[in-house]
């Protein structure tokens, strides 16, 4: 796996599951929003993919063991999209 899940990268899960896009949107900087893409676009991509097409990758189980919710990935891929990050 090109990302790991860092604490930085559940925390960063954690605002987007329950955070509205449009205030995320206007307060990121360039840093931030090449973060978004590079890192936690990696990981939510194959998050999802794992979810849809059972690719066998790792994240479920890593998701669960550090209190992300099946509903809360869901949450973040679809406020990432709405950030623009293509996550299928």
């Amino acid at each position: 796996m090109a990302s790991d899940l860092s604490l930085e990268n559940i925390e960063f899960i954690k605002i987007l599951a329950s955070s509205d896009a449009t205030i995320l949107q206007a307060g990121m900087n360039d840093a931030t929003k090449k973060r978004l893409d590079e890192q936690i676009g990696v990981i939510l991509r194959q998050y999802y993919q794992e979810k849809t097409m059972m690719t066998g990758s790792k994240w479920s189980k890593q998701f669960l063991k550090t209190g992300i919710t099946e509903d809360d990935g869901k949450a973040a891929i679809a406020c990432a999209r709405r950030l623009g990050l293509n996550i299928s």
